[in-house]
């Protein structure tokens, strides 16, 4: 999976994609990584969003929500 294309598929339709790592909580053994999708095309009040122990977890969980929302990006 390219994490790169599908930010930038998702960023070429107006949506704004965040990935961090936490360094607190990969210190501490939680759940470092957070993924974010937010802005136009969706609406005002949708926020995609997760906190997991893998940038797979993210994806696992946001993607299929982003595709519910009408949003295309490579597989």
């Amino acid at each position: 999976m390219d994490v790169v294309a599908i930010m930038e598929a998702l960023a070429e339709q107006g949506v704004t994609v965040l990935f961090k790592a936490d360094a607190e909580r990969m210190a501490e053994k939680g759940r470092p990584w957070t993924f974010v999708a937010s802005g136009a095309p969706l609406r005002e009040d949708v926020l995609v969003r997760i906190d997991a122990a893998s940038v797979e977890q993210c994806l696992t969980v946001c993607l299929p929500r982003l595709r519910e929302l009408g949003l295309s990006f490579p597989e």
